[in-house]
């Protein structure tokens, strides 16, 4: 009986890792093709990111300090090696939670060009709160020859600037859902998506595709299969102070919810007041509508 067992066991052991072993080679077979498709119609990216649960969403939603705070350490010490964030002031991180006094002692960290001084040349200073997040290159050719041939963009406005089209009859439903996180879903997709090529991918002649030497496969990029920027973050490359896992999956989220209020710091402000614009407007339509209703009431028809 005993051996009987172990032997159902073990069939059904061999029988389960046979078929995570086909599920895998069925899924990568299946990122082949549609990286061949994506190539051959010129139409990236491979896939599209998934729509991410965020704290800011929908017409009532709110940024979570905590996770932008946790998104600025992310940004400070890994994104701001190579992307500069040129449109926001250090002064703005008080929005985050910080006092004066904390947004005065992390600017100082930073050192920013000035001048011209009274000899006509340029100087560098120690950074005050109403400077801007400098880049960490002289100029865009420097950006760039660091990097592989390519700049990294600058992050101030990534979160709205960087997204992927819906299409049919997805952007319809946006409208009424205002769906409008398709920037941090993006963000959050690239950062996580970075994988090993797939085998079997052709090229539009049908030769077999090869990953560009110094590229990095990734299915979300939205301009090719590859891009030049390496896997940036992995687990434990943040210490975070309050607890929260640090893995990537959590940096990625953080990250991208940061960015999103760089590129949109008075969203809350502007759902706000669009709410009170739509009840204003029910109220004044109620309004016109009980008076006009009460005027041709006293009119004979």
């Amino acid at each position: 009986m005993k051996k009987l067992l172990a032997s159902i066991l073990l069939a059904a052991a061999v029988s389960g890792t046979s078929v995570a072993a086909f599920a895998a080679e069925e899924g990568e077979h299946g990122l082949a093709e549609e990286t061949t498709h994506a190539i051959a119609n010129s139409h990236f990216p491979v896939l599209k990111p998934e729509e991410e649960k965020w704290s800011f969403a929908g017409p009532f939603g709110t940024y979570d300090k905590a996770q932008l705070q946790r998104g600025l350490k992310v940004y400070t010490e890994v994104c701001s090696a190579c992307h500069s964030m040129n449109l926001v002031s250090f002064r703005t991180l008080e929005h985050l939670g910080y006092s004066e006094a904390q947004v005065k002692t992390f600017a100082a960290n930073y050192e920013v060009e000035d001048g011209p001084n009274a000899d006509g040349e340029m100087f560098t200073r120690t950074a005050v709160p109403s400077d801007y997040f400098p880049s960490p290159f002289p100029n865009e050719e420097a950006a760039a020859a660091a990097n592989n041939n390519a700049a990294p963009p600058d992050m101030s406005l990534l979160a709205k600037a960087r997204g992927v089209t819906r299409g049919f009859p997805t952007f319809v439903f946006d409208i009424f859902t205002q769906y409008q996180e398709g920037g941090p879903d993006y963000i959050h997709a690239l950062l996580t998506g970075y994988q090993e090529a797939p085998e079997g991918i052709k090229n539009t002649d049908g030769s077999d595709w090869q990953l560009p030497e110094g590229t990095h496969y990734n299915p979300y990029f939205a301009s090719a299969p590859s891009l030049a920027m390496a896997q940036p973050i992995s687990d434990g490359q943040v210490t975070y102070d309050d607890g929260s896992p640090e893995t990537l999956e959590q940096y990625s989220r953080d990250v991208s919810a940061f960015l999103m209020w760089a590129a949109e710091p008075h969203l809350e402000e502007r759902k706000r007041t669009g709410f009170m614009v739509l009840v204003f407007l029910l109220v004044f339509a109620s309004l016109i509508y009980l008076t006009k209703k009460s005027i041709f009431s006293r009119i004979e028809h």
